[in-house]
């Protein structure tokens, strides 16, 4: 297994697994020892800060990485704000969310709420994909090339639509992007499907990729991280939905997509790669919540780290190898 087209990142944040770790059975993946690497506390006006995007990025005065977090504030109003760290694991979010520059359009769509965001280099620039309120949840989208201004697109696809996830290049030519179809609700329901855009404003090409499943994902899915692309197909981290006795439980696992026909499933594990089980993934404002949005990744050694929402409160960090990650998908496909 070979990483395509993944740069070297010697600073990715990094934790050997550790005997005592305290992680799923037989999961390729391990957690932060000094999760949660952000509170819930980090701005001026926030609850909660969760369910956010991280990419490397350089910049002036030495950081490395940059971010758009979703951050709730103590009015329970939902928003993205930008952030810089120098190490993945410290960071400076912004106090005020991203003012979108838009364009000079009256009829152009508005936002009353902004959250669960990705961020993806595509060719020259950082895109945004968040979920945007405009008559009900659907998929905003925008980008950036510095962190400090930002841009605002038309929405790519009609509401309800939520989880949307560019891919880190063109497929067929064509920008691609996956998502969840919804409704105005909290979706009792929930498949990933694939689109296709020439520039980023007419969507079509849609294809279903997959459904939920049995077990820990039964009730819905959604994509996590954008794809990360490897010899073996496309690297999907995913979160799956179970409905209990005592409300959702949110855990989540990867499977493998066709580099070339990304709609199609090359392999999906039965088994999840994290479920709720530390204090900070069990308790929060919504609990019982691991949500993956945002990997970073090492092409010369594999590593991976991935940033995920716990309990709607704050994020984590979970560690892993992506040969030993696509391994494991292999021999737990269902």
């Amino acid at each position: 297994m070979t990483l395509k087209n993944a740069a070297s990142l010697p600073n990715i944040p990094w934790e050997e697994r550790k005997n005592e770790s305290d992680v799923s059975q037989d999961s390729p993946l391990w957690r932060y020892s000094g999760n949660p690497v952000i509170p819930r506390n980090l701005t001026a006006h926030s609850n909660s800060i969760f369910n956010s995007a991280v990419v490397p990025f350089k910049k002036s005065d030495g950081s490395q990485f940059a971010g758009v977090f979703r951050c709730d504030d103590t009015a329970r109003q939902m928003n993205i704000h930008a952030g810089f760290s120098n190490d993945g694991y410290k960071w400076k979010i912004a106090d005020e969310p991203i003012n979108f520059i838009r364009p000079n359009d009256p009829d152009f769509p508005t936002s009353d709420y902004k959250y669960d965001p990705r961020v993806v280099f595509v060719e020259d620039r950082y895109y945004i994909i968040w979920c945007n309120g405009y008559h009900g949840a659907c998929i905003g989208m925008g980008y950036t090339f510095d962190f400090e201004k930002f841009y605002q697109l038309e929405n790519p696809l009609m509401q309800y639509n939520r989880n949307g996830v560019l891919f880190p290049r063109k497929i067929n030519g064509n920008f691609a992007l996956l998502s969840r179809p919804s409704d105005s609700g909290h979706t009792p329901f929930g498949d990933i499907v694939y689109s296709e855009s020439p520039d980023l404003t007419f969507w079509g090409k849609h294809r279903h990729v997959m459904s939920p499943s049995d077990g820990w994902q039964i009730t819905k899915i959604g994509a996590g991280p954008a794809p990360i692309e490897t010899s073996e197909g496309w690297l999907l981290f995913y979160h799956g939905v179970l409905t209990s006795c005592n409300g959702f439980v949110y855990a989540f696992s990867a499977c493998l997509l066709d580099l070339d026909k990304p709609w199609k499933v090359i392999a999906r594990p039965k088994p999840y790669l994290i479920t709720p089980q530390k204090l900070y993934e069990c308790v929060g404002d919504v609990p019982n919540v691991a949500f993956p949005c945002a990997a970073l990744v090492d092409g010369a050694t594999n590593r991976i780290a991935i940033y995920y929402g716990c309990a709607d409160t704050v994020t984590g960090l979970v560690f892993g190898k992506v040969d030993e990650i696509v391994d494991w998908i292999k021999q737990n496909e269902g």
